[in-house]
């Protein structure tokens, strides 16, 4: 059904213009048969339970294969997105923003004019002094995009990827910023870029979840806490929200049967549960019912799916070198690999925390670390997908939440930044072998075709076929959507 403007009502699944006669029919006689239970009812229940005898309706005009935008808004470039999210604010400065001006400036003033009333995380009232890269700096591929000498790896697909060196932010510190990156908000309760993406375009795999949260630890850096809340679906249904595995052990807790229950046990215990499930949902219509309904049966099957997809046994010994992998171990680089078989198996959104990149100190040896740890990985993943046939219709996405300064901290790091740092993107629609946007000389700020957060997430969503301004969700008043009350597509980064 093509509409100007998709809106979706939280807990009553309201598509009144899809009502035909008959059902209509049946929603009076509901009403009448349930009158006197709604009086004792929530009002949000009581706005659900007109809608009591309509559970198969729903269900069948809500499959859980199926999105809101539907048809898409456009040709979609994506089907899929895979974020590898370098929490904790890695610098650009070492890494994909060269600053000849910085480095000859090193151990001098920072100019005021820069900085005069800017925002400053912790740097505040303190003598501010130029920091310059700390490494050696090279061109690759025939584009030749310059990146730092310790991402070689990286640097071999440089054809392959567009690096936006005009990102700004507007949270300085971790929490918020965070928030800000994942939900388009700093207000909590917001849903996740996953789920608004799986809430809009539906769950491919029918026995993984649409939206899978990976965390990996390497060392060298503080370890910034990762919530929860991240991939939460916010206002949205709570079968949108985001499934983390874990990535050492079993991927999934009690994924196994214990002993003497058999898998005929278990699918006559889930389908009893259901049945009760049913009749509370025919009775007071809260379609987190339905939810609960849907997620017991994708843990019933998870627990045939997951075990092979986590077994890397069937994997060649050369694709294992190629990321650096070693199954289990709880890596990126194992993470990474399990992206794409999560990819290969129809999952929509993965995303995978890389943590540990705050370097307020010993930033030089904890870029060595970090470089150790995702250059090889990174660069596998855009290979192997590329190998596969999957690269153009899966969008990879690589960085954090915010960057660093070009001033020193404690003389050997870098504090919080917003006003400028880097993005990297790849497939699924995104022009190969460019870097779009500047900061100025010295890397402080944006100056150059600025491209913000919201906007980052309107090209994504485009890409996916789905126009940023028409999925919203009626939310306390507000038609709510991810981009917030800005945002535009980058149109020159696209292919």
């Amino acid at each position: 059904m093509a509409v100007e403007q998709i809106t979706f009502y939280p807990q009553t699944f309201r598509r009144e213009r899809a009502l035909s006669e008959q059902s209509h029919s049946t929603f009076l006689l509901n009403s009448a048969k349930h009158k006197a239970m709604t009086n004792k009812l929530t009002r949000r229940t009581f706005l659900a339970s007109g809608f009591a005898g309509l559970g198969s309706l729903a269900l069948n005009a809500f499959p859980q294969t199926q999105g809101i935008v539907n048809p898409l808004h456009h040709a979609a470039k994506a089907k899929r997105v895979i974020f590898l999210y370098q929490a904790g604010g890695p610098s650009h400065l070492e890494m994909f923003d060269y600053k000849p001006t910085l480095a000859r400036m090193h151990g001098q003033p920072m100019p005021e004019s820069f900085t005069k009333g800017q925002q400053i995380a912790q740097l505040q009232n303190q003598k501010l002094t130029c920091y310059g890269p700390q490494f050696k700096f090279q061109k690759f591929g025939q584009s030749g995009q310059e990146l730092c000498e310790l991402f070689p790896h990286i640097g071999s697909v440089a054809d392959d990827v567009c690096i936006i060196r005009s990102m700004w932010g507007e949270q300085i510190n971790h929490d918020p910023a965070h928030q800000l990156m994942n939900t388009g908000s700093i207000i909590a309760g917001r849903p996740s870029m996953g789920s608004w993406l799986l809430y809009g375009l539906g769950q491919e795999s029918q026995d993984l979840p649409g939206y899978v949260v990976l965390i990996s630890t390497g060392k060298g850096g503080q370890q910034q806490p990762i919530a929860n809340r991240q991939w939460s679906a916010g206002f949205l249904p709570s079968k949108f929200q985001g499934v983390k595995l874990n990535s050492i052990g079993d991927p999934v807790l009690y994924i196994n049967n214990p002993p003497g229950v058999t898998v005929a046990q278990q699918r006559a215990g889930i389908t009893a549960i259901n049945k009760l499930n049913q009749l509370q949902y025919n009775a007071v219509a809260d379609p987190e019912i339905q939810t609960r309904i849907a997620q017991y049966e994708l843990a019933f099957k998870m627990q045939a799916a997951v075990p092979e997809l986590t077994d890397m046994s069937k994997e060649p010994q050369k694709v294992l070198d190629d990321y650096g992998a070693k199954p289990g171990d709880g890596s990126f680089a194992s993470n990474c690999l399990l992206a794409r078989r999560l990819a290969e198996r129809g999952v929509r959104f993965i995303q995978l925390y890389h943590r540990d990149w705050d370097h307020h100190s010993s930033l030089k040896k904890g870029f060595e670390y970090k470089a150790e740890e995702v250059d090889k990985a990174t660069a596998a993943l855009i290979n192997d997908l590329k190998q596969r046939g999957m690269l153009d219709d899966t969008l990879v996405i690589w960085g954090g939440e915010f960057g660093r300064t070009p001033m020193s901290q404690g003389g050997t790091g870098r504090d919080h930044h917003i006003k400028g740092f880097s993005y990297m993107l790849a497939g699924g629609g995104i022009k190969g072998g460019i870097s779009y946007g500047a900061t100025d000389e010295l890397g402080y700020a944006a100056v150059e075709k600025p491209v913000s957060i919201h906007d980052l997430h309107a090209t994504m969503l485009h890409l996916l076929g789905i126009n940023h301004l028409r999925m919203t969700v009626k939310f306390q008043g507000i038609d709510a959507r991810l981009t917030n009350v800005s945002g535009e597509v980058v149109k020159d980064i696209l292919a």
